[in-house]
């Protein structure tokens, strides 16, 4: 036999681990190196963070992975430090200062500034993006010392808080829609205030209901155990919590399962989440049009049971 360690089996993990990503780490590495900790078969993240943040990263194992899509689609929240007095190519601090400019305001301006990107904006995408043109990310186009047109995109911020000001520095926690770029709302906050600015740091701390608090950090899962990490896994539903449920008996549940549409008492809902009674248990999703109770993604019966047994 060779020197090299023979490769462990895979197994069937179903649920979501918060995990809090390392700076320097891109979301694809994260999820590898969780996977391969839990031995999973199946995983995928719930969207792209930069190596250049850190924090919340939800990852999804088995059966959650139906039902990344909610997390993709849903608010997110972060901690992000602003230099103000300089920008750079990208809006962070991955690239050279451009402009330098002295930085001439009090916390009632920054305040003031802060407020007017509250609500329902316009944002250019950043040219150093993964958004594509003509199929080609836009990051290729940058690197290549090429800047080429983009449309404006509709995001909402709903809330900018700011946690410091030292003249030079500011810290903000942002809640926002899917979609919005922190390091373009830096550089129009610097902008804004006549200084410009530039992302110096980038933290997640939320996903929807999902709270970095809550998270495990990539050190501490590599020192548990693996009934440690699998104990750290949150049901699949985690994913849809903020969504209206339709609870099913027997019969209902198992002609749910196999795709048949219900008829159900309620208004029409564009998503809900479905489970049965007996046993209790998380089903899938669906939606319900004029009374019908209809699919959209199903837990399989063997997915089903070892979510009970879990």
């Amino acid at each position: 036999m060779s020197g090299t360690a023979l490769r462990q089996p895979r197994r069937a993990v179903h649920g979501v681990l918060l995990l809090d990503k390392p700076l320097g780490l891109t979301s694809n590495q994260a999820l590898q190196r969780a996977k391969r900790l839990l031995r999973a078969e199946k995983a995928g993240h719930t969207g792209t963070l930069d190596p250049l943040a850190d924090g919340l990263l939800p990852i999804c194992f088995g059966a959650a992975t139906k039902f990344a899509q909610a997390c993709l689609d849903a608010d997110k929240s972060y901690r992000a430090m602003l230099t103000l007095g300089e920008r750079t190519v990208s809006g962070d601090r991955e690239t050279p200062v451009i402009e330098r400019r002295p930085v001439n305001v009090d916390r009632a301006a920054v305040e003031a500034v802060c407020r007017s990107f509250v609500g329902t904006i316009e944002q250019l995408p950043p040219m150093h993006s993964a958004l594509k043109k003509d199929g080609k990310a836009l990051y290729a186009y940058a690197r290549a010392g090429l800047e080429v047109e983009r449309a404006p995109r509709r995001v909402t911020i709903m809330r900018i808080e700011i946690v410091e000001f030292d003249g030079q520095r500011l810290v903000i926690d942002v809640d926002c829609s899917k979609g919005t770029y922190i390091r373009a709302l830096a550089d129009d906050i610097g902008r804004a205030l006549g200084c410009g600015a530039h992302l110096a740091a980038l933290r997640r701390t939320g996903v929807g209901r999902l709270d970095v608090r809550d998270a495990v950090t990539a050190d501490a899962l590599d020192a548990l155990g693996e009934a440690e990490r699998e104990a750290l896994l949150r049901p699949t539903d985690c994913l849809l919590a903020d969504w209206p449920v339709v609870r099913l008996d027997a019969d209902d549940a198992g002609r749910f399962l196999s795709g048949l549409r219900r008829r159900i008492d309620g208004a029409d809902a564009a998503a809900v989440r479905v489970y049965g009674t007996q046993p209790d248990a998380f089903l899938g999703s669906a939606h319900i049009t004029a009374g019908e109770l209809i699919a959209d993604r199903l837990l399989s019966p063997l997915e089903v049971r070892a979510t009970i047994a879990a």
